[in-house]
């Protein structure tokens, strides 16, 4: 079984950097705002998991897009 609190290393897509944040995998499939850490903007997050909680897909967008 899949920890359910995974890091999750992603880009912003304002300012470019990368960084890692946690993501709670016992919620499923979910789509939350978290703000960048490093340029503070808000970056919405797709998050899609299969039956095991392991992440199939995940997608940052601006919050303006």
């Amino acid at each position: 079984m899949t920890d359910l609190i995974q890091e999750l290393g992603i880009q912003c897509p304002y300012c470019g950097e990368l960084f890692t944040t946690q993501i709670d995998a016992s919620a499923g499939d979910q789509e939350y705002i978290e703000d960048c850490q490093v340029c503070c903007k808000p970056i919405l997050f797709s998050l899609h998991f299969d039956a095991n909680a392991e992440i199939i897909g995940a997608e940052t967008l601006r919050d303006d897009e």
